[in-house]
């Protein structure tokens, strides 16, 4: 381990309690926590965004499982929801009273107030910047017109600023390496993917009592568990489900609207439920309550929700969008391309097949134990850090 006195100030535009909204503020929450496990010193700067339209009720200053936690309050939450953009007040003046004790200055997504904010102090004390940009880099991924803009306005200044560029996958590697080139920027490039703690999906209750809320049944339940965006991959799975059609099994979505709700539901028989977005208990329940999860998205990083359902034991069905090609091969579950066709085959064949289904699941768990846990990826985080730093501090 690199010097335990070691401060590592992370900077995202979300950051709230476990499982709270989005994969990004799981992904930040889990390496912070672990970080903060293994003896150093972890700031958070953030902002008091909980989700797309509301705050967040606690306190601005906490701490939160070693992990000093500091927010600035949006003065816009309609911006934050129309343009996924924050008004963060008085974010400058707490970033003056940490950056300076800093080590590390480690960044999560790009295009962010945040990082205009925050990044000008950090380059001029000399602390190393890091970024990670947790899938958002590509036009695909939402946003097209904001990014082209931002990219035409900012970014080039923006990326000579950092020092290291920490991918999810390889794919995002390829992205971010491509564009650094575009800014005309260098930085050290590395791949470190997101993780779990498996102890909390080791023993899920609550298996019943969420079949009864929703009226699932006795048959195999698919979990979808995203926003309903899209690029998820939600339209064609509920085609997909409908088409394969195995007697007694039902979908359940679950997630934030984005827009899609009505026209998923014009789509949605009997079998298809839309529990809206689960966080807390609710999201454990519905791993423990499902047989399966599915995702097959087009433009992930590394999605969380699928490393969570691996974890919980769940097999799962996913598209190579979700960049994680060790599932099949793990026999942890299935890949396939997200087309209605593609889905409906395999979604038929591990629905009707609950053995298959339990040596995928116990495959999907040591699969996670083996290779996506937060220490690990806390570990591999730590080299990266220790790379920046100057010759005094890293013995």
């Amino acid at each position: 381990m690199i010097d335990p006195s070691m401060h590592i100030v992370h900077v995202t535009p979300y950051y709230a309690p476990a499982y709270a909204y989005g994969g990004v503020t799981r992904s930040v929450e889990g390496m912070a926590r672990a970080l903060a496990r293994r003896g150093h010193r972890v700031t958070v700067l953030t902002t008091d965004a909980l989700d797309r339209d509301s705050a967040y009720a606690g306190p601005l200053d906490e701490t939160l499982d070693g992990v000093t936690v500091r927010r600035a309050r949006n003065a816009s939450l309609g911006l934050r929801a129309r343009l996924n953009l924050s008004t963060p007040l008085g974010l400058r003046g707490l970033a003056g009273e940490v950056i300076p004790q800093a080590d590390i200055v480690h960044v999560h997504e790009f295009r962010t107030v945040e990082n205009l904010l925050v990044t000008p102090l950090a380059e001029r004390l000399g602390k190393p910047l890091i970024l990670s940009p947790h899938g958002t880099l590509a036009l695909s991924t939402g946003r097209s017109g904001l990014k082209r803009a931002w990219d035409r306005l900012l970014s080039p200044v923006m990326a000579r600023r950092f020092s290291g560029v920490v991918s999810l996958s390889a794919a995002e590697q390829t992205d971010a390496q491509a564009l650094w080139k575009d800014f005309g920027a260098a930085a050290q490039f590395s791949i470190i993917p997101n993780g779990v703690d498996p102890a909390e999906y080791a023993d899920l209750r609550g298996r019943e009592a969420f079949r009864q809320r929703y009226g699932l049944g006795n048959g195999p339940v698919c979990l979808f568990m995203a926003r309903l965006h899209p690029r998820k991959g939600v339209e064609p799975l509920i085609r997909a489900f409908q088409q394969a059609a195995v007697p007694e099994a039902r979908l359940v979505i679950a997630g934030p609207d984005e827009g899609l709700l009505e026209h998923l539901r014009g789509l949605a028989g009997e079998q298809v439920v839309f529990t809206g977005f689960l966080s807390g208990a609710d999201r454990l329940a519905a791993l423990a309550g499902a047989d399966l999860l599915a995702l097959p998205a087009v433009g992930e990083g590394l999605p969380m929700g699928v490393l969570e359902a691996m974890a919980a034991g769940l097999p799962v069905l996913i598209s190579p969008g979700c960049n994680l090609p060790e599932v099949a091969p793990a026999g942890a579950g299935l890949e396939v391309e997200p087309t209605v066709e593609a889905l409906a085959e395999a979604l038929g064949t591990l629905l009707s097949d609950p053995a298959r289904r339990a040596r995928m699941g116990a495959a999907a768990r040591r699969l996670v134990e083996a290779r996506f846990t937060w220490d690990a990826v806390a570990g591999q985080l730590e080299d990266v850090y220790r790379s920046f730093m100057n010759p005094s501090k890293k013995d």
